[in-house]
């Protein structure tokens, strides 16, 4: 029942394209009713056999399956947010003068910082001090991409070590996405596949070419968390910290799709 309810709204539009083409086409602007009549004998004749070959193709026996498949990917592109803000040095080191440092301290870690390195928002407490007349203090906001966990950690324990400790982590992501995605979907029908074969094994039938293929969805996790903080090194009053080896969360990414093959004999 479901299948025949499922395709009345497309005769009945098969009904309405074909009733104004032949109004349109022998110029009737009021039918009479023979005229009615014959549009309607030539609606039925070519709903019928539109809506025959439909029912032709559903009544195919087929098998449908489901499939999932996931993974899990380690992070490429990790963003870190950093504020450089003058209050936190209670207004003894500029903005400029820390941007230089912070600069610099990047720079000694190989990265690049034309490519990895963006401004993302600055301001400054005018406001508060046309109002309260207290001092100004300007702060800035920038966006640094690096490519391991590794780096993320020497630029976190660098950044601390000259005075700048407002560093979070703003997102991840993985730079073959994609293709990933598309490799996920393939998997998946293989399984779906793989499953019709099993099923119909026992009743020594075989699996024809699929006749329906559905991507239902494809869920991407992310975490904008630390998956791990280990300390490599501990250090006394006059020693030195190592840099921390931490490791982010890796992505889930999950591909399901929706399978008809024919049944053959």
């Amino acid at each position: 029942m479901r299948t025949t309810l499922k395709y009345i709204p497309a005769c009945l539009n098969i009904y309405n394209l074909v009733a104004g083409w032949v109004l349109i086409k022998f110029g009737i602007n009021k039918p009479t009713h023979m005229k009615k009549t014959i549009i309607l004998t030539l609606t039925i004749l070519i709903s019928n056999i539109v809506c025959s070959q439909t029912k032709n193709f559903i009544d195919e026996p087929f098998i449908e399956t489901k499939a999932k498949v996931d993974t899990l990917i380690s992070p490429d592109q990790i963003y870190l947010s950093i504020l450089i803000n003058e209050q936190d040095s209670k207004g003894k080191i500029s903005v400029e003068e820390q941007e230089n440092k912070m600069a610099n301290k990047l720079k000694s870690l190989g990265i690049d910082l034309d490519k990895q390195l963006t401004l993302s928002d600055l301001g400054s407490n005018f406001k508060k001090y046309f109002l309260k007349n207290q001092d100004i203090q300007k702060n800035k906001f920038y966006s640094l991409l690096v490519y391991s966990a590794k780096v993320a950690g020497n630029v976190i324990s660098s950044l601390e070590k000259i005075g700048i400790s407002n560093v979070d982590l703003e997102r991840t992501e993985y730079s073959k996405m994609e293709q990933l995605k598309l490799e996920l979907k393939s998997k998946a029908i293989l399984k779906a596949k793989s499953q019709a074969e099993f099923l119909v094994a026992p009743l020594d039938q075989k699996v024809g070419s699929a006749i329906y293929i559905s991507d239902r969805f494809n869920q991407i996790y992310r975490s904008n968390q630390l998956d791990e903080v280990v300390v490599t090194g501990y250090a006394g009053k006059n020693q030195e910290f190592k840099s921390l080896d931490i490791a982010f969360k890796k992505i889930e990414v999950t591909s399901e799709v929706n399978v008809k093959f024919k049944l053959l004999p």
